[in-house]
């Protein structure tokens, strides 16, 4: 009898193949049965699988027939990549399937992948969380045929006026738009919306809040689109000429002492790391003076 296989749920990345973990390829190449979300991601990924492995496209599929196929091979000692688009950790439905493999009692691994919101953001060249402006990014879907938990609608996340990535909710983008300004932001706050980010009609519209719906509504987009509302997002932040004064990080001023660097020393290494370290509280001491004896001539 073969000893049991094992189940990798894959995140894809938003559609851009080149975009896959170099962890996630490896499995992909060596599974041999590959259930992809073909309505999201791209064949080229599934291309990459080993010559005679079964692949099966899963948007006609239902859990029943997926989780079948899945365990079934298994059983059989085989590797299986369900590859999913984006992250598995956002919105992938993953949580069912991984509930009948902790009850079937079968070895599984989650491999994380590129998220659409910070593919997005690299298109728009966007700092999501830049001082002053938005230390906080919120990632929600607006209310439609899957109800909101208490609290999390979308007026009460917009109280905050921080970064917002909407999920999954484009074609509600005129009551969105209309929501977030009743709960306050400005009719001029910055909207992107992205279009299939990551394949090859990708589409980015920018706006704001008083003329995004008009914009994504003469575009004829209706799916696969993600809505990140703020002033992060904003163009004109990247205008370096700009007369809006926003704040910029000190992590790699010359002058900013942390953990591995004193002020004036110009090091820059390990700084982001070093800049965490300081945020726990952990102050900087000046390093012990060399005795004058311990100097080679």
């Amino acid at each position: 009898m073969p000893s049991q296989g094992k189940v990798y749920i894959i995140g894809a990345g938003p559609g851009d193949p080149e975009l896959l973990t170099l962890k996630a390829k490896r499995i992909i190449d060596e599974a041999d049965v590959i259930i992809y979300a073909d309505s999201l991601v791209p064949a080229e990924i599934a291309r990459f699988a080993k010559p005679g492995a079964a692949v099966y496209g899963s948007k006609d599929m239902a859990l029943p027939e997926i989780m079948d196929v899945t365990l079934r091979a298994v059983s059989e000692g085989k590797i299986v990549a369900r590859i999913q688009s984006g992250d598995p950790s956002l919105y992938g439905a993953t949580l069912e399937q991984m509930r009948i493999l902790e009850r079937e009692q079968v070895d599984y691994e989650i491999i994380p992948g590129v998220s659409a919101i910070f593919a997005a953001a690299a298109v728009l060249k966007a700092e999501l969380t830049v001082p002053e402006v938005s230390q906080t990014v919120i990632m929600t879907r607006a209310e439609g045929r899957v109800p909101m938990p208490e609290g999390e609608a979308l007026v009460d996340l917009a109280r905050h006026q921080s970064t917002l990535a909407i999920f999954l909710s484009v074609t509600r983008m005129f009551r969105i738009a209309n929501q977030l300004q009743e709960a306050g932001y400005s009719p001029d706050t910055p909207v992107a919306v992205a279009y299939r980010v990551g394949w090859p009609d990708e589409q980015i519209i920018r706006g704001t809040l008083a003329d995004i719906a008009g914009k994504v509504r003469d575009a004829k987009i209706t799916l696969q689109a993600l809505i990140i509302v703020g002033k992060a997002v904003g163009p004109e932040l990247l205008n370096p000429d700009s007369t809006e004064q926003v704040a910029v990080s000190h992590l790699y001023s010359d002058d900013y002492t942390h953990l591995y660097r004193r002020a004036g020393q110009g090091s820059h290494a390990d700084a982001d790391r070093a800049d965490l370290y300081e945020a726990g509280g952990y102050e900087v001491q000046p390093e012990p003076a060399t005795p004058a004896s311990a100097v080679s001539d």
